[in-house]
């Protein structure tokens, strides 16, 4: 098949990245869409002395990626130092101590719906579909709905712009190249490479995953279960039950009570050294236990943050830019001696199976950064 500028926004189109991994032209079509933007396009020609016929967006990238793919080595060049300009200046614009100042203001991460994505429908289940009052709504519209609403533009806004301070200094290093304008599954090339990012903390599915193949319940399941042999009383249906029981048994400080916080404490430990030695042991399970919703087969690069003294405090790092750092130019200093197959991994994806009917290919690695 003839590798046009229609194949390539129909692998980008309908998620099928592979291709990218590979070929020069299928980069540049990435790079030159994520400039076609009104305004950044016309400058990007003016600078470089190109002439477009067209006028509508899509006919330009289209007629862009047709005239820069007759000299792909000399268009990468000019591609990347046109990118490299727009981002120092983007950068410079960012008052980090700034944001870093106002990210340290939020003291607690409370999302205050079960779904953290979907607050709409949170609030439409709880407070109409299973309510049939009317005073009753109203009633709790300055009280819980508020505070819900609240914690929810709280966490949205510290996850949002804490994301902005992380892919700044992901940014700022010599091997990544950002993208301009934003593209659909990429954040930035390492080493010419497309990569989206994802910063998250030690997954409570893969830790209970980890725990099964060890032979272990689950951790909440242990917890409760030291916690009736202490005579700790507690009802199954309580709010955050694993914090409470945690905080009880802590406070218990019975041999019994400690030897179970002690036990989660160092699975969990051996458990990230296990990924750090083997990172696609943790990759492979953040693919595959994708969400139908979310799922996504572009290349990432998984953040991990854990602080190890107290992991319900690991979205804490997200500010923490003195750990962030070190911790990311660590891993980008050392990126030019992995090699594709280092990064390469399959998987299948589970559900449904109409939709998702084989396996995917992808690059992908994972940062652990710890506070110990």
């Amino acid at each position: 098949m003839n590798k046009n500028f229609a194949f390539w926004k129909k692998q980008h189109d309908s998620d099928e990245l592979k291709e990218f991994n590979t070929n020069q032209e299928g980069l540049l079509w990435l790079k030159v869409k994520s400039i076609v933007r009104r305004g950044i396009i016309d400058e990007f020609i003016d600078e470089n002395r190109i002439s477009l016929k067209s006028t509508r967006l899509t006919d330009q990238f289209k007629e862009l990626f047709e005239e820069l793919k007759k000299n792909t080595d000399n268009s990468h060049k000019i591609l990347n130092d046109y990118t490299r300009k727009k981002n120092a200046s983007q950068l410079a614009a960012l008052d980090l101590d700034k944001l870093v100042a106002e990210l340290y203001k939020v003291d607690t991460f409370r999302w205050g719906a079960d779904n953290q994505n979907d607050l709409s429908k949170y609030l439409v289940k709880k407070y109409v579909k299973d309510n049939q009052s009317y005073e009753f709504l109203l009633s709790k519209i300055n009280t819980e709905i508020s505070k819900t609403v609240q914690d929810y533009l709280v966490c949205s806004w510290y996850n949002h712009w804490s994301s902005i301070l992380i892919e700044h200094v992901f940014k700022t290093h010599e091997t990544v190249l950002p993208t301009v304008g934003q593209i659909k599954n990429v954040d930035f090339f390492i080493n010419e490479l497309p990569f989206d990012l994802k910063v998250t903390y030690l997954p409570t599915n893969f830790i209970k995953t980890q725990r099964k193949a060890a032979g272990l319940k689950p951790e909440l399941t242990s917890l409760k279960q030291s916690a009736r042999n202490v005579g700790i009383n507690f009802k199954n249906n309580d709010q955050n039950l694993y914090y409470q029981l945690s905080e009880w048994l802590k406070d218990n400080g019975s041999k019994d009570a400690l030897k179970a916080l002690t036990e989660v404490r160092d699975f969990r430990l051996n458990l990230i050294k296990a990924v750090k030695k083997d990172p696609k042991l943790l990759a492979k399970n953040l693919y595959e236990k994708q969400s139908d919703f979310r799922f996504g087969a572009e290349n990432r690069i998984f953040l991990i943050l854990i602080d190890t003294n107290n992991f319900e405090d690991s979205w804490k790092l997200k500010r923490n830019i003195d750990l962030l750092k070190p911790g990311i130019n660590e891993y980008l200093n050392s990126f030019k001696k992995k090699s594709i197959n280092d990064l390469k991994l399959n998987f299948p994806k589970e559900g449904n199976r109409a939709k998702y009917p084989k396996e995917y290919e992808v690059l992908t690695d994972v940062i652990v950064i710890e506070k110990r």
